[in-house]
């Protein structure tokens, strides 16, 4: 159809993660570092006179519990367009429950793609106010790039951006569950530092061979007692040439951050043959952030861009 529209939405890692205790509304207290990667879901939406969802993951279920159905009815119950449709069809390229921020994104791009479908005077601030209800993390990816999260990780600062240097994604053949992984934390919140410092990341002073080694993530100190293959990933991708490797988020995906894309090839080589069922996934850090694809082919223009 002629008046189809698409949203591309990119996966993250977490560059650092630092949780700082819990919070009163039972969520915990997180500082972290995201950074876009080069690797989307797409979401397309056509007109319609009913709200649907089809997936072309059949592990996915593509009902209200499916983010980019939430986001959708979100949207229309909090505008004039409640009497609206459109048919949407996700595309997932990005593993899920891997700690790669697809279902957030996703939701970040639904809300874009309908709201330019719609005609709805909403703009980008609108649209990431109603990101909040939806996923602490979906605010990041209307900005996308690199950003400092605070709070829950809805309180996102964008920082200077670093140079689009190569990731090597190890994503194993199982996925970890967020809730759990925090509920977990919870009684451990005593426990030492892991030497997380944001500061060289923040101040955009990642240049050094070694600083990436600063940067560590709270949530390793509960996952890899449970998953030491990850673990085991992780060490395999340092021994392999990595200036840091790191759990993303909650996991299960862990990657590592190369300076040369020759000694990233030989690491994916080296590690599929040791990890021969885990999906490994070669990428990059970018700038980029969902945004909306007009039929043309380029960014759609219009008020959700404001």
């Amino acid at each position: 159809m002629s008046d189809r529209l698409l949203a591309r939405c990119p996966a993250k890692v977490n560059l650092s993660l630092k949780v700082l205790g819990r919070r009163p509304d039972g969520y915990h207290e997180l500082e972290t570092v995201f950074q876009a990667i080069d690797l989307w879901d797409e979401v397309e939406a056509a007109p319609s006179s009913t709200l649907a969802l089809s997936c072309d993951d059949s592990a996915l279920p593509a009902d209200s519990s499916n983010l980019v159905l939430r986001a959708a009815q979100r949207l229309r119950e909090s505008s004039a367009a409640r009497e609206v449709g459109a048919a949407l069809r996700l595309r997932k390229r990005i593993p899920v429950g891997g700690g790669l921020g697809g279902g957030s994104s996703d939701a970040a791009g639904t809300l874009l793609l309908l709201a330019h479908l719609w005609g709805l005077p909403a703009s980008r601030a609108d649209l990431e106010a109603l990101a909040g209800d939806l996923g602490a993390d979906v605010r990041f990816f209307f900005h996308g790039g690199r950003a400092l999260g605070r709070g829950r990780g809805d309180l996102v600062e964008p920082l200077p951006p670093l140079d689009p240097f190569p990731i090597l994604l190890g994503c194993p053949p199982f996925s970890i569950s967020t809730e759990r992984t925090y509920r977990s934390l919870a009684s451990r919140l005593t426990l030492p530092s892991a030497g997380v410092s944001l500061g060289p990341l923040s101040a955009h002073k990642w240049r050094g061979e070694n600083d990436f080694r600063l940067a560590g993530n709270d949530l390793e100190r509960v996952v890899f007692p449970q998953h030491p293959e990850l673990e085991a990933f992780r060490n395999g991708l340092i021994e392999e040439g990595a200036r840091g490797a790191l759990l993303s988020g909650s996991g299960s995906t862990v990657f590592g951050v190369f300076a040369e894309e020759a000694t990233l090839g030989k690491a994916r080589r080296v590690l599929g043959a040791r990890f021969a069922d885990w999906r490994l996934i070669s990428t990059r850090a970018v700038q980029g952030a969902a945004h909306v694809v007009g039929r043309d082919g380029g960014s759609a223009a219009g008020r959700t861009g404001e």
